[in-house]
């Protein structure tokens, strides 16, 4: 009886010390790996060539005028966009304007519109929008709501009795916004202002319809023209380090500075401030903003929608893209969802500095442009397994990789909600470690799992240039047959291809603002 008391004893000792789930750690440390392979591909590729292929091919005028374009644009757009979503953010969340839950929900839905529709309906509108200019107007419109959610949500936690404590210092409303607001949204400025310029410099659709060449149009080009040529390779390579280098600004930017308060803070609402006179002016605001991000592609789309009649509904087309495209995404979400479980719960149940260099590979290949994750995939099968190339699997795994961020940061959250004695009463009560996981840990965070699902099945749903380089033969998604038919200029037709997509994406773009609402108290 002692013996088998004894035995239970250190069987419940190891269940405490190792989660009970031993094989977790090798999972997430084999999923680590597989996402760095992106970045191991850039790093090899460059160390084959050699010094005088990398030299000549980055050394260039081509690649000078793609850096300078690529530097432009995410110089004049990132500051726009932050501009543009903290007046936002302070009229719907500290001012009285009049339907401000409305104009906060409209701040938001652009996220539902793909940024190539968006580039297609001001294409189509206005014919003569080119260059440099018209990719900083169409990218500020797609992707200012990465700015003003986190925006909005931490102005709405902000606690009052800091501005108060200002105000009665003498400061005036100008000053307490520059000197106590707006340091305290530096968090948030960061994170929205990186996730908006890694979108920059991933996009591929939005600046083809627009004819402006960034790093990721260029890939494409030359991939297109010779396969897996070094040329190409070295682009992405350079690619590579404008998205590290992006990350390295926002760390340097955020600084580590406190922002958490000790206590619930102030028991009240902050008050809003009255506009008076200034209503109207402030209303033309987000009714401008909504009429250029919402009104220019729904407006666009119905009218090609009713130039083509009914003739541009083929629905044996259309049924078959919107089935593949369902699948895939429901595939890759699924892919992305239970991959990140491992390092999800290694981040929560074991911290430590292996641990955090683990996750920072998966956050760090999760910022690489699609376009990279493609032509390293390609490379890979082509010269290790040539019978996976253009399968099923190798897109799957392209979307897995690339939006295992998405789930891994919802299964983190809703994992640090569920006790993890729940986990050790479970196996020291008897149970194998994969069924006490699952009985307890698994389950409470199925939310959060459904969460990074339909976040990582959204982004699928509009990705384009990782399905065009590494799809089977066959595979026609929504997004293209939208691209091939607006490629012919065949605008009619593309038009329910992009009204389904905006269709698809507007109930997953309205349960992420309602989750920001909650997660921000409200």
């Amino acid at each position: 009886m002692r013996q088998d008391l004894a035995a239970a004893a250190v069987k419940g000792r190891r269940a405490r010390r190792h989660g009970g789930v031993p094989w977790i750690p090798i999972a997430a440390v084999a999923v680590s790996l597989f996402a760095s392979l992106p970045l191991g591909f850039v790093v090899v590729a460059a160390f084959q060539a050699g010094w005088e292929t990398v030299s000549a091919l980055v050394f260039r005028p081509r690649v000078g005028e793609l850096l300078t374009n690529t530097l432009f644009l995410v110089v004049l757009t990132v500051p726009v966009s932050a501009a543009l979503a903290v007046a936002l953010a302070w009229l719907t969340e500290r001012s009285d304007l009049p339907g401000a839950r409305l104009w906060s929900w409209l701040a938001v839905a652009p996220l539902a519109v793909p940024a190539f529709v968006h580039s297609y309906a001001w294409v189509t509108l206005v014919p003569g929008m080119h260059g440099l200019w018209a990719g900083v107007f169409i990218s500020v419109i797609a992707y200012f709501p990465f700015l003003y959610l986190p925006i909005a949500a931490a102005l709405r936690r902000l606690d009052p009795a800091l501005e108060d404590a200002a105000a009665s210092l003498g400061l005036s409303p100008r000053r307490v916004l520059l000197r106590v607001v707006l340091p305290q949204l530096r968090l948030a400025l960061c994170g929205g202002g990186l996730l908006v310029g890694l979108h920059l410099l991933a996009e591929y659709g939005l600046y083809v319809f627009i004819r402006f060449d960034t790093f990721t149009t260029a890939i494409v080009d030359q991939f297109q023209s010779t396969f897996n040529g070094a040329a190409a390779n070295m682009l992405a390579g350079v690619l590579v380090l404008c998205c590290l280098t992006l990350l390295g600004v926002e760390v340097l930017v955020r600084g580590e500075e406190r922002y958490a308060r000790v206590g619930p803070g102030a028991a009240r609402l902050q008050q809003r401030a009255r506009l008076g006179r200034m209503t109207l002016p402030c209303l033309a605001l987000p009714l401008v903003v909504a009429m250029l991000s919402l009104g220019v592609p729904f407006i666009t789309i119905g009218r090609w929608l009713m130039h083509g009649g009914a003739q541009v509904w083929r629905m044996d087309e259309i049924g078959l893209a919107l089935g593949q495209t369902l699948f895939l995404a429901l595939a890759g979400g699924l892919l992305a969802t239970l991959a990140a479980i491992p390092m999800a719960w290694l981040s929560i149940r074991a911290p430590g500095r292996l641990q955090r260099g683990l996750e920072g590979l998966n956050y760090v290949a999760g910022s690489l442009p699609g376009v990279v994750v493609a032509l390293a995939l390609v490379t890979i099968t082509v010269r290790v397994a040539l019978p996976l190339y253009q399968t099923l699997f190798t897109i799957i795994a392209a979307y897995g990789l690339m939006f295992l961020p998405r789930a891994l940061i919802s299964l983190r959250a809703s994992i640090a909600q569920a006790p993890v004695e729940l986990e050790r009463a479970a196996a020291n009560l008897g149970r194998p470690p994969l069924r006490a996981l699952w009985a307890t840990t698994i389950r409470l965070s199925a939310p959060g799992a459904a969460a990074g699902l339909a976040l990582s099945a959204l982004g699928i749903t509009n990705e384009l240039t990782a399905t065009q380089m590494l799809a089977p033969n066959g595979t026609r998604t929504l997004a293209m047959a939208f691209w091939n038919h607006s490629g012919e200029i065949d605008y009619a037709a593309a038009a329910p291809y992009a009204a389904i997509m905006v269709a698809l994406s507007l109930p997953l773009t309205w349960l992420l603002y309602v989750q920001s609402k909650r997660m921000a108290g409200r």
